[in-house]
């Protein structure tokens, strides 16, 4: 399994956490390590009845915006299905490229020889924090991922996921975009 994305993430469990109001997954978690360790279980079992891949994915999303303090994301139904048509395209054609209209912000995640679930695709993403320096509002290497995922600015993610017997290819459109030059994610 290869994964396209760089690996490498930062081990945050040490540091401290605020609450996550209405997430009723962590209202019962009493330490901070096991608040880490519940909401990471959370994300990234297989899913049941009632938990569904959009859920996840926006719970996925608000963890690593919370750690900078940015609002929570919400689910949009059309970012969702723009999202699909462009995973279900990459697929069929058996191309990997971001969509070139400038119109919404958008992640692109690919992996072969096997799947992923929605924590391991944000937290691919978010692994490039490490790249970002704040202070300057700089990235040593690619972070463009991660700036997208806290940009302060954008309210509403929608994502899908394509697949065929080899790969698999998954996009989250962001609304409003972000990484607009010259400005601060969060």
């Amino acid at each position: 399994m290869a994964l396209r994305r760089e690996r490498g993430m930062k081990d945050y469990a040490h540091e401290r956490l605020r609450p996550m109001r209405n997430w009723p997954i962590l209202k019962c978690m009493a330490t901070k390590w096991l608040y880490v360790v519940g909401l990471l279980l959370c994300l990234t079992r297989d899913g049941n009845a009632g938990d569904s891949v959009a859920k996840r994915m926006v719970l996925a999303h608000n963890f690593y915006r919370s750690r900078v303090g940015d609002p929570p994301l919400t689910w949009s139904d059309d970012l969702a299905t723009r999202a699909q048509e462009w995973a279900t395209t990459l697929i069929e054609e058996g191309t990997y490229a971001p969509r070139r209209d400038g119109r919404f912000g958008e992640n692109l995640f690919e992996i072969s020889g096997g799947s992923a679930n929605p924590m391991q695709v944000v937290s691919a993403w978010a692994s490039e924090a490490a790249n970002y320096n704040h202070a300057t509002n700089g990235c040593t290497a690619r972070c463009g991922h991660y700036t997208q995922v806290v940009w302060r600015s954008t309210r509403l993610v929608g994502c899908g996921v394509a697949r065929n017997a080899n790969r698999e290819v998954w996009v989250c459109d962001y609304a409003p975009h972000g990484n607009t030059i010259g400005e601060w994610p969060y």
